[in-house]
């Protein structure tokens, strides 16, 4: 399947969850927000949310500092 992710695309199995991907691209699920298709995804359901074909995924990290 195909998504896209911070305007890049990425190609995905079937059955991928948001917690499948994050994994995959090392983000630290504890600092992330994830919107799918102009929705947040809460924490709890990023093991139980899957990706579907042509997905638009924004990940945002939080970054500290000052």
């Amino acid at each position: 399947m195909q998504i896209t992710v911070n305007a890049e695309e990425h190609t995905v199995g079937e059955g991928t969850t948001v917690m499948d991907l994050l994994t995959e691209l090392r983000v630290d699920t504890k600092t992330v927000v994830v919107q799918r298709n102009a929705d947040i995804v809460g924490r709890a359901d990023f093991e139980t949310t899957c990706l579907a074909e042509g997905d638009v995924l924004e990940l945002v990290r939080f970054v500290g500092g000052g």
